[in-house]
């Protein structure tokens, strides 16, 4: 039985692959000509449904994600998003729940090449891009990105954890990143999430993927960050962000 199921593992990882690869290319002159000829609203689109069909591409692994939210979000707000993060399949879910509220994420500057449709997002669609060896820039353009959100009533996406947690596995969160958000974001709604399943896509690696995942994403309350001194903003938003975690 165990050697049936790596036989379809390899099938179904190759079907995922292609799936994902034909999603890219075919969404990243979608994106170009929506920005480019029709300006920012097309091109947020755009991104929406790449983020569902990126989702739906895990159908082929046979795994499933899972939204589970109880709370209302604010519209017409900024707000920062803070979440747990175990893999690259934690991107496109949170950005179609969130697509109400116009995500941005905070990401490391290596991404802004090599990957269709992603990278060109990420450089064009209001995201900001850290350098985690130069100090001074990662501060300036978080600060610059933070008046943004705060200015258009968007949303930030930021994982204190600073990189993925490969098993699942919290690791200790980093204050850094959100301080400078909440402190030129006056006005931000914080909503912790929390990630469970998505690591174990990769359990065996990258090649062939694991099946049959349950991804959820749970929404916890969200608290104004005005209302609350940081360090116990921070402390409170990491315990429950961690509670969640199965």
């Amino acid at each position: 039985m165990s050697f049936l199921i790596k036989i379809v593992s390899y099938i179904a990882s190759v079907l995922y692959y292609l799936a994902y690869l034909l999603c890219i290319l075919f969404f990243h002159p979608i994106q170009w000509v929506s920005l480019n000829l029709f300006g920012y609203q097309t091109h947020k689109i755009s991104v929406d449904y790449l983020s569902i069909c990126l989702s739906r591409c895990l159908l082929f692994l046979g795994t499933s994600v899972k939204f589970i939210n109880a709370h209302n979000i604010p519209k017409g707000k900024p707000i920062i998003i803070v979440s747990n993060h175990q893999s690259t399949q934690d991107i496109a879910p949170l950005m179609w729940l969130f697509s109400a509220n116009h995500p941005k994420y905070v990401a490391k500057i290596e991404l802004t090449r090599g990957i269709p449709s992603l990278s060109y997002n990420l450089r064009h669609g209001g995201s900001v891009l850290i350098d985690r060896n130069n100090a001074k820039q990662s501060i300036t353009a978080l600060k610059n990105f933070a008046q943004y959100i705060e200015k258009n009533n968007y949303a930030a996406i930021i994982f204190p954890e600073g990189t993925r947690s490969k098993d699942g596995k919290p690791i200790p969160f980093k204050d850094n990143g959100l301080k400078v958000l909440v402190k030129y974001m006056p006005s931000a709604v914080i909503v912790p999430v929390t990630i469970n399943n998505s690591w174990k896509v990769y359990k065996n690696g990258k090649f062939p993927l694991h099946l049959f995942d349950k991804i959820s994403l749970t929404v916890h309350e969200p608290v104004e960050a005005k209302t609350v001194a940081f360090n116990q903003l921070f402390n409170d938003v990491e315990k429950t962000i961690i509670a969640g975690i199965e």
